[in-house]
């Protein structure tokens, strides 16, 4: 069992507009022509997410077009300076984390610079060309082009490439350090720009691939986005080693033998991933951040969009230590703390869903009864100078770990999986809220020591979670809630303090599920392959294999999850997610 491929390029098929879709820079360029070549006079913009390359933009489709002017907005942006001191409480001087921006994206600029472009723009006859990352506040585009990118590719041109981060000069600093601009400022403040962009613009334009672009309508765009709400779909996971990494994902996902291991792979997590849509002959890869923007009453529902706003909420994701190490002993910040001190709204509840072990594996969960609080933050502060290793025997439970047990660790519980573990980990989404409190005297895959946030993590750890506390509420809370022909339901957890409901179930014949009215995020935790489809045949059955994570928008309503032929006989299992009801 559980040798079905796993599909490591989920797309998306949109019927109806492969004449809206062009790959390759010479269609590209035929597609503006024509648009542009129906005015005399006209304003071409090309507003960019930061990260996004424009030299093949200045090098391959600007000069094609023969425009009269051609404006960079990014010359009346702040310099690296007065950017700096705008970003400081946002920046912070720690490592890892900084604070939530609400900064909007005309606050870069220099107001005297852009008037300047907008008289430019309007002082030349002909074709004129304003470009790069907000470009539209200067001018909002007789047409409109939008070249996106996903955080993914921006992550890898940062680690690769130098890419520094918008504004600044900084590819020297260390890759923690751009990355923690990134997400607590750059995406920020980019999202909300592109949004209402994405919501008019004539194109689309994909640069993930350097030399490789792909251009679809605004319309083919829209329309792509408004069809994945109504059928299951996947987003694309990317998988990165880590110091702890094992080598279970390596052999069962097909991945590059010649790396050292895989430690993560973010298999649901749309506010990162990419998502795959197909237009005939092009593809085009775009943020999955993108459908929840400008989709989110769709996709998450009535409910979850009330609460959440244009956020998606679950988070499924691989952590692998199957002949590695253990994670991080750490801890996640009380809501009122990540609220305070970073801006974010709601904070990183958990849990560990096993996929897989080795014999001897185990979980660290929770403090020992009888635990002193200030003798374990001593010994956590004496490791953390480098005078001896923690004594994680003395003060925390490690409990044994075994194929389709579920921990669950709701945030202020200290914990992490030991090696010898696949984690298919179902968590809240605020993504890099974890507080280190022991390395195991670690350096990163950097060399550089891996930051301990020993002075947060002190101000949230509950030390109520003991042994008797975690033992009754946390470890294989299993409660039959359902059965039929041929199938079982159970719930797995989550605990109370947690938003995320969970449910497994177990089946050999067709399983009917319901959205109610809010997102479903599942994952085939048992057997090669399973079908997904409507009693309607409202959607394409849609298959799906081992360890493959899918999300089933709201609106999709009633679903049915039977096996297919391949795995006909086999016990199969997924387990489900969903944002619980008040």
């Amino acid at each position: 069992m559980n040798h079905s491929v796993y599909d490591k390029y989920p797309e998306v098929a949109v019927a109806g507009y492969d004449h809206e879709a062009w790959q390759g820079w010479e269609p590209i360029i035929t597609a503006l022509r024509n648009r542009l070549s129906q005015r005399n006079n006209v304003t071409l913009v090309v507003d960019c997410y930061p990260g996004v390359n424009l030299r093949e933009l200045e090098q391959n489709v600007f000069p094609a077009l023969q425009p009269s002017q051609t404006l960079n907005v990014e010359n009346a942006r702040l310099d690296e300076t007065a950017l700096h001191h705008l970003l400081a409480r946002n920046l912070t001087d720690d490592r890892v984390f900084g604070v939530l921006s609400c900064h909007h994206l005309t606050e870069f600029f220099d107001a005297r610079k852009m008037a300047h472009l907008r008289d430019q723009a309007e002082s030349v006859p002909g074709l004129t060309i304003i470009y790069g990352p907000g470009a539209a506040l200067v001018h909002p585009g007789d047409v409109l082009v939008y070249a996106d990118l996903p955080r993914w590719e921006i992550q890898q041109r940062m680690r690769h490439e130098g890419l520094s981060n918008w504004g600044a000069n900084n590819a020297d600093e260390d890759m923690l350090r751009r990355y923690k601009r990134a997400f607590f400022i750059e995406w920020r403040v980019f999202d909300r720009h592109k949004t209402p962009l994405l919501n008019r613009t004539d194109f689309l334009l994909d640069t993930t691939q350097p030399g490789k672009p792909a251009m679809i309508s605004g319309d083919a765009l829209r329309a792509g986005l408004q069809h994945t709400t109504q059928r299951p779909f996947r987003v694309m996971p990317f998988f990165d080693p880590g110091v702890w990494g094992g080598q279970w994902m390596k052999n069962k996902f097909d991945l590059d033998p010649t790396a050292p291991n895989y430690a993560w792979c973010f298999d649901c997590v749309p506010e990162e991933n990419s998502l795959l849509l197909r237009f005939g002959n092009v593809r085009i890869e775009i943020p999955s951040q993108d459908l929840i923007l400008l989709q989110p009453r769709a996709l998450l529902g009535e409910r979850v969009h009330a609460r959440f706003g244009a956020e998606f909420p679950i988070r499924f994701d691989f952590l692998d230590t199957m002949q590695g190490q253990n994670l991080s002993f750490q801890v996640h910040p009380l809501t009122e703390y990540i609220q305070q001190q970073f801006g974010m709204h709601y904070t990183q509840d958990e849990s560990y869903y096993i996929l897989d072990a080795e014999p001897g594996a185990h979980v660290y969960l929770g403090t020992k009864n009888g635990t002193h609080p200030q003798a374990m933050l001593d010994d956590l502060y004496a490791a953390a100078r480098g005078e001896r290793a923690f004594d994680d025997a003395r003060f925390v439970n490690r409990f044994p770990a075994k194929k389709h047990d579920h921990f669950l660790i709701p945030a202020g519980t200290v914990h992490c999986s030991g090696a010898g573990t696949m984690v298919l980990e179902i968590s809240a989404t605020p993504y890099i809220f974890t507080f280190k409190l022991w390395d195991w005297g670690r350096l990163g895959m950097d060399g550089l020591p891996r930051p301990v946030h020993l002075e947060h993590g002190e101000q949230v750890i509950d030390w109520q979670r003991n042994t008797d506390w975690v033992m009754k509420n946390l470890v294989n809370r299993i409660d039959p809630i359902a059965q039929g022909d041929g199938w079982h339901e159970e719930r797995t957890g989550l605990h109370e303090r947690e938003f995320i409901e969970t449910r497994r179930h177990w089946f050999t014949a067709p399983v009917t599920h319901h959205t109610g009215g809010g997102v479903n995020v599942l994952n085939l935790v048992e057997g090669d392959e399973a079908v997904v489809e409507s009693p309607t045949q409202a959607f394409c059955p849609f298959i799906v294999r081992y360890a493959e994570t899918f999300i089933v928008p709201a609106s999709v309503g009633e679903y049915r999850i039977s096996p297919t032929r391949t795995s006909q006989g086999q016990r199969l299992a997924t387990i489900k997610a969903w944002v619980r009801g008040e």
